[in-house]
Parts: C-alpha cells; sequence; structure tokens
C-alpha cells in the first residue's frame, strides 16, 4: 500500500474529468516521495536505535499525535487523481453513459468512496473491508464530508473480499454518529452494532462491536459500474487460486451493461531489493520499508511508519505481507475470472538510487500514465491495471 504523488509545479487542466488540476490527477506510488539521502538515513538509523535502546519518546507517542489512519490518508491516498483515471478508463472503455456507481474493495477508511460521492450527488459507493477499526474511523471522520444523505449513498461492509456475501453491512444514520457512544442510535437493528471510538482510544473488538445477522448482502446491491483495489492490496493475496476467486468476485458485481474493474501494481528492480524511503510533510513524516524479497515466492513484508515531531514515531502503523505479481501473471488471471480485455497504464517512478525529491522528477519529465503494449524495465514503475467486462 502506498501511491500518492505531491503537487506538481507544472499544472494543466485534465480534459477527461471536468477540470481537475493536473496534480490532482497523478497519483503515484510510495516511490514518488524524497529519496533519502545516505547521510540523512544514516542519521535516522541511529536514531532510531537509541530510541530502541531505551528511549522513552520512541514507546510514547503523544496524546495529540495524529491517528495513523489520518496520517496515512495524508501521505499514501490521492483519491482525487484516482477518481479522474476511473471516470478516464470508463468512458474510454465502456462509454455510453457516466458511471455512478462504485465499489472499493481493500476501501480502508473509505476515503475514495467518500470523495467519489462528493462528485455528483446520484452517485452511489459500496466499500468492503476486513480491518473494522478503519471503518469506523471512516464513520467519526471521513463521512461527515459527504452530507446528511449518506446513509442512502453509502454502504460499507465489514468482510473478507474473498468471502463478499458473508460481509456484514454497517448500517449507520450519520447525524450524531460522531458524538454519539450509543450504538443503538448510530446503527440499525440486523447489522453491525458497533460504538464511535473516544479520542486516543485503544481499539478493542469485544468491547466496540457486536455483530448480528445482517439482512442486506453486499451481492443483492445493484450492479456497479466500477470496481477498484486500490494501494496495492491484490498483494495481499497470496496464490492464484485467490486471485482468480477475488477477480470472479469483482466481475460478477459489474453491471450486464458494461464495467470496468481497476487495480495498482507496482514493480521495478528495486521492489525486489530490500528499500527504506521518505518523503516528509509538513508536521510529519511518512516512511516506506522494504524487507529482503523472496525471489522463489516472490514475496517481502512492508511496513508504514510515520514520524512524528522531531523524535516521537509510530512504528509499523501498517504491514502487510505481500506476493509481488508481475503484471502477465494478473492478466491471465483477469482473464480466466471472465474480463475480456485487460489494458495496463503505465508510469515510470523516481529512480530510487538517486538523491532528489519528487518535485524535481516530476518537473523534469512526463509523469503522466500512458496506456502501453510494451515497457522496457526500470528501477520503479506503477500501473493501473484496468479489465473491462465486454
Amino acid at each position: 500500500m502506498g501511491k500518492h504523488g505531491r503537487k506538481q509545479k507544472h499544472r494543466s487542466r485534465c480534459h477527461f474529468d471536468g477540470g481537475d488540476n493536473e496534480s490532482d490527477c497523478l497519483p503515484a506510488s510510495a516511490y514518488n516521495g524524497c529519496i533519502t539521502s545516505a547521510d540523512a538515513e544514516e542519521q535516522e538509523r541511529e536514531e532510531e536505535k537509541e530510541n530502541e535502546e531505551g528511549n522513552d519518546r520512541y514507546r510514547l507517542v503523544p496524546a495529540d499525535a495524529p491517528s495513523k489512519f489520518d496520517l496515512y490518508q495524508k501521505s499514501v491516498q490521492s483519491p482525487k487523481g484516482d477518481i479522474s483515471y476511473l471516470m478516464k478508463f470508463f468512458l474510454l472503455y465502456v462509454g455510453g453513459r457516466l458511471p455512478l456507481h462504485l465499489q472499493e474493495d481493500f476501501c480502508g477508511t473509505a476515503l475514495l468512496s467518500t470523495e467519489w460521492l462528493r462528485g455528483d450527488p446520484r452517485r452511489t459507493a459500496i466499500g468492503l473491508d476486513m480491518d473494522l477499526e478503519a471503518l469506523l474511523w471512516c464513520l467519526d471522520n471521513n463521512i461527515n464530508k459527504i452530507g446528511s444523505d449518506s446513509s442512502s449513498r453509502l454502504s460499507l461492509f465489514h468482510g473478507n473480499v474473498l468471502q463478499p456475501d458473508k460481509a456484514s453491512l454497517i448500517d449507520y444514520k450519520c447525524q450524531g454518529a460522531t458524538n454519539s457512544t450509543n450504538s443503538d442510535s448510530i446503527f440499525e437493528e440486523s447489522a453491525v452494532h458497533a460504538t464511535a471510538l473516544k479520542p486516543n482510544e485503544q481499539f478493542d473488538p469485544q468491547k466496540h462491536i457486536d455483530c448480528k445477522g445482517c439482512t442486506k448482502k453486499i451481492d443483492s446491491l445493484p450492479g456497479r459500474d466500477i470496481v477498484c483495489a486500490f494501494n496495492y492490496s491484490c498483494c495481499c493475496l497470496q496464490s492464484r487460486a485467490e486471485l482468480i476467486v477475488y477477480f470472479k468476485h469483482a466481475h460478477s458485481c459489474l453491471s450486464r451493461k458494461g464495467g470496468i474493474f481497476v487495480m495498482d501494481l507496482y514493480g521495478g528492480t528495486s521492489s525486489e531489493a530490500k528499500l527504506r524511503l521518505k518523503r516528509r510533510f509538513s508536521n510529519f513524516t511518512y516512511v516506506w520499508e522494504q524487507e529482503d524479497f523472496d525471489i522463489i515466492n516472490r514475496t517481502t513484508r512492508i511496513s508504514l511508519h510515520f514520524h512524528v515531531g522531531k523524535r516521537e514515531i509510530i512504528p509499523h502503523a501498517f504491514s502487510y505481507n505481500w506476493r509481488l505479481w508481475s503484471l502477465p501473471e494478473i492478466k491471465d488471471c483477469l482473464l480466466e475470472a471472465g474480463f475480456r480485455y485487460v489494458h495496463f497504464w503505465i508510469r515510470e517512478m523516481p529512480d530510487t538510487n538517486e538523491r532528489g525529491n519528487s518535485e524535481e522528477f516530476n518537473a523534469g519529465r512526463d509523469v503522466k500514465y500512458e496506456e502501453l503494449s510494451s515497457f522496457q524495465q526500470r528501477d520503479a514503475w506503477n500501473a493501473y491495471i484496468v479489465a473491462v467486462t465486454s
């Protein structure tokens, strides 16, 4: 996971999505950050070593530190850029109508879904994720961006993308949800009951959730125009069989009038080695850490760390065991799952061996995603994979 690009110095209008700035149309990967210099990396290692050896500031994150979900959204996600490309892909490969119905798999805090709904009052969105804590954080922090009709346009499901029929609907009422701790005033009966998290409160599933039988199932909802799985989430699926099962579910969700499934993937020579990248923001630093790469199983462990202030850090805020799939493997699985066409949109990323930053990289060359049928290996690249039903 981790896909966000800094705003570029040179901006132009995007003609396919109604006029967003070019900066909002260029979502990038975790590689697109400040490439840490050797001196800065050495200093960081020394600081972390001191903290690990007993510095309390390593273990005690300030009480007023931002939530890890808030930091993730700011450093990793770029929903406006993703939506711009989703619109472009749909109009290019399906056309004939505007896409109004979105499903966001592996949605986390459903930031993309809430941003999708803000763009048009006719739009609907479905979010599906196994992380209940992230879904509850969405209720407290992202739902209020939509408006009073959020409960009728956004459906959040707690469950596994490999078994979506078993997912439980989180049925909520927007008004008062952020401040109330009475679950009955927030959630309907026959769905997932959950209480809102208090500031800096530790999440406890036993305390904050009471699952009951849900009457509304994800597979009973109208067909979607677009299904997406971003932030490299498909790398969480470890086997080809799992990948095909998931792709079949995604295919079955799409409208019979035509639809697209879109996922992202990263790669390059740097993706198959130990790697540590850092991007600085105004009040925190985001660190992408990639452990050794197993070339037989094509697996690695990715950890995201956040440094808040000068010394306090949130280590391993998010960690994932990933299988890094190749583009041909993904294409074969999509076709086997029933999709008719698969398209690759690729963007070269900054060289991880060079010093510099993303603004310098972006100002010096064309970094937009392009549809390609052939691409020579680079140090780092990012791709949208677009599968079309018909």
